[in-house]
């Protein structure tokens, strides 16, 4: 009998009768694993194997002690030689962050401890300078008491010219491993064999750095075992079956600065805490880049933190300060840049045009000139070196320092005359598209021509809102731009298309420039007209939007003069509302507020303005009821409600049924104002279906909260209880803590 141990187990086996499957079974060791040992691939299992196996063939004692022997004698020892093979390099003394990947990595670890488990597959992506590499070294640090048989790295140089073969790496990880050059097979696929042996008896960890692709590193990967592997790579490696993906982003804020704060000493930092903030933010709060500029400050102790803030404060030069030594940002981004396809490359250089924290695949087809499918395909291939991050489906996003990297290659590749054609057709494309988009929210809204179906689906208000919500960046600044070149009847009638949908985004925070541009821009055109209803929309914004009344009352104060001058009756009308509503914050002009809502129903009504008559009533019913005439104000209340119903008052349908439905929630206010519980109720209840036609932010919500209030008043707290809490919901839902806070302990008194 040969005395190898897979030779000794077999000639056990069948002497005791047994089938692999059965000594399988026998043993709870896995058929794979005893097929190796006998076949040789695994020459040397670790005791308790030996000692399950022994057990369930019932060997004596002396053929035990000489079955263990056998597999003592088939591990292979490290040959002298092998010494520094696949050493872990230096770890960062400094390293700091990255607690949850790290408990991550921590936690599969420490759960995989059995021969027959697949062995822990980790890939750690992102893009340059994210510190993939220090994190997979720093944990093979931290891991290292639960890898006793070794751990070992291995880099496959996946961003250079020729990256090192996996036959190479798998040679290098044998003999790092104990194998002998001598003993190690020429065959790729019975070298990866014999590597998956070795390592399903062994615990050990391998760092992969820098992959190349999914079929770079497959040969190098354990099969069953207790080992661990870490694959760091920029690209995702999705492809990769099992493996557990931790995609790395930048370090937090407070992450960012203590890192900086480590790498340039205590004593320095404390001197001028709001620089190191501030230079980490610069730095993008990659770990890279913060190296860099620590280590520059390291080696000048004459310069402050704050004077190499200046330095980098200057975007075209900020990319050119952020070197020390080997070390620059932008040599680790034109390294994945080198790597990607003509195509690719075009699409990453033309998006640095962009406006924006993100954009989506229609507007870079159109600054590429490419088909959907292929803006697509470069964008993902962009993701895939990561050069970009997908923060959602269909959207892509920059790191603040890749942005500018892609300014560079497009200022240095493309001519000017290229670069301000793309510029020009984004911009045309973006207004294009926002006019489209804006005028979903005008009553007369119709189809779409054919001209407007221009790469984004805007078939419903729902499509229409979510691309004006997420280009607003974007065709905002194209507004800008066509304001700065003197285009004004193109800011004129994107503005104008914009009109309806304001209030479905009130708290956006630009709409007063848009109607500025746009007021200034009717202003150079010389249309009087066109300027009193910019002036008007402008005004609106201001009171509605920013909370500033006495800039509301002074633009309204425009508009009226204006249209006045022009004979122009519905903007007169609109801007009486406005200022009516500008003049509810001072009491003492109570009677003035409700004189300019009346003209205003007046003038609306002789000049056909069926959207702003309901609205100057309400404002009337509100005046009202300020000055203590409820009555008066329900008289007003019952008559609107009465016209509007009436399928003879006309409009459009859509507006007409929103204003019922503000009519009723203004006379539900109006009982409650005279202590009608019952009716309050009923009248809010009746408004609720008519507003959710048209919903407005917040427009439900109060109503809601105002059907609460009076069923609380009433009695009808279980009611009451319900209809608050659904009221709560829906500020929480439009993003008003302070709104849904109030309820809620309204809520608390009516339990």
């Amino acid at each position: 009998m040969s005395d190898s141990f897979g030779a000794l187990l077999r000639a056990h086996r069948l002497a005791a009768d047994l089938t692999i499957e059965g000594l399988s079974h026998a043993s709870g060791v896995s058929v794979r694993a005893i097929g190796d040992m006998e076949r040789g691939v695994s020459r040397g299992p670790q005791g308790r194997t030996v000692a399950a196996l022994a057990e369930a063939l019932r060997l004596s004692q002396a053929d035990r002690d000489a079955l263990l022997a056998a597999a003592r004698a088939g591990r292979p020892r490290a040959a002298p030689s092998t010494a520094g093979i696949c050493e872990l390099p230096r770890g960062v003394g400094d390293f700091t962050g990255r607690e949850r990947e790290l408990g991550v990595l921590r936690d599969l670890a420490t759960r995989r401890s059995r021969a027959d488990e697949t062995a822990a597959i980790v890939t750690i992506s992102g893009t340059a300078g994210m510190g993939k590499s220090a994190l997979a070294v720093h944990a093979a640090g931290q891991l290292a008491d639960l890898f006793p048989d070794g751990r070992f790295f291995l880099d496959l140089r996946g961003m250079d010219a020729i990256p090192l073969t996996s036959s190479n790496g798998l040679s290098q990880l044998l003999r790092a491993l104990g194998v002998a050059e001598r003993n190690i097979p020429a065959d790729e696929q019975e070298g990866a064999g014999h590597y998956r042996a070795l390592l399903r008896e062994r615990r050990c960890l391998i760092v992969l750095d820098n992959a190349e692709s999914e079929s770079h590193v497959r040969p190098l990967l354990p099969g069953d075992g207790p080992s661990m592997v870490l694959i760091t790579s920029r690209r995702p490696l999705a492809g990769l079956e099992g493996a557990r993906q931790i995609p790395l982003t930048q370090l937090a804020g407070p992450e960012a600065a203590e890192l900086l704060r480590a790498i340039v000493g205590e004593a320095r930092s404390v001197a001028d805490l709001k620089a190191v903030d501030e230079l980490a933010r610069l730095c993008g709060h990659l770990p890279l880049a913060i190296r860099i500029a620590g280590n520059r400050l390291q080696s000048r102790p004459g310069w402050t933190i704050r004077q190499l803030t200046g330095r980098l404060a200057d975007e075209d030069h900020r990319l050119d300060a952020l070197a020390a030594g080997g070390l620059h940002v932008a040599a680790a981004f034109a390294l994945s840049y080198e790597q990607l396809t003509p195509a690719a490359r075009q699409t990453f250089r033309r998006l640095a045009l962009a406006v924006g924290s993100d954009f989506g695949i229609p507007m870079t087809a159109v600054l590429t000139q490419l088909d959907v499918d292929d803006a697509e395909d470069a964008l993902e291939e962009l993701v895939d070196l990561g050069l970009l991050s997908s923060p959602y489906a269909g959207r892509y996003r920059f790191h603040d320092l890749v942005r500018l990297y892609a300014r560079a290659r497009l200022e240095q590749e493309e001519p000017a005359q290229e670069r301000e054609a793309s510029r020009s057709r984004m911009e045309s494309w973006l207004l294009e598209v926002a006019v489209a988009a804006g005028r979903w929210f005008e009553p007369e809204h119709g189809t779409l021509p054919p001209e407007r179906r221009s790469l984004v689906a805007l078939d419903s208000r729902a499509e229409a809102r979510a691309w004006l919500q997420a280009e607003g960046a974007a065709w905002l600044e194209a507004l800008r731009s066509a304001a700065r070149r003197g285009e004004h009847t193109t800011v004129v009638e994107v503005a104008g298309s914009m009109k309806g949908f304001p209030d479905q985004w009130p708290k956006w925070g630009h709409w007063a420039e848009v109607f500025t541009l746009s007021t200034e821009a009717a202003r150079a055109t010389g249309d009087r007209r066109e300027e009193a209803a910019q002036l008007n929309q402008l005004a609106w914004t201001m009171y509605v939007c920013e909370g500033r009344t006495k800039d509301a009352e002074t633009f309204a104060s425009r508009a009226l003069e204006l249209a006045r001058e022009v004979g122009d009756l519905p903007q007169q009308g609109v801007a009486l509302v406005h200022l009516a509503w500008a003049l509810r914050s001072d009491p003492a002009r109570l009677e003035q507020e409700l004189e300019h809502a009346r003209q205003g129903a007046r003038l609306a009504l002789r000049g056909g303005d069926l959207k702003n008559y309901p609205q100057a009533v309400l404002a009337e019913v509100h005046a009202l009821r300020r000055a203590g005439r409820p009555e008066d104000a329900l008289e007003r209340n019952l008559a609107l409600v009465a016209e509007l119903r009436d399928p003879a008052f006309g409009g459009f349908p859509i507006v007409t049924t929103y204003m019922l439905g503000a009519a009723l929630g203004h006379l539900g206010t109006t009982y409650l104002t005279l202590q009608r519980w019952e009716e309050a109720v009923e009248a809010y209840q009746q408004a609720m279906p008519q507003l959710s036609v048209h919903p407005l932010p917040f427009s439900v919500a109060l109503t809601q909260h105002r059907l609460g209030t009076a069923l609380r008043c009433a009695g009808r707290i279980a009611e009451a209880r319900h209809a608050l809490a659904e009221a709560a919901r829906l500020y929480e839902e439009e993003g008003d803590g302070d709104k849904a806070a109030e309820v809620l302990k309204e809520l608390e008194a009516a339990e």
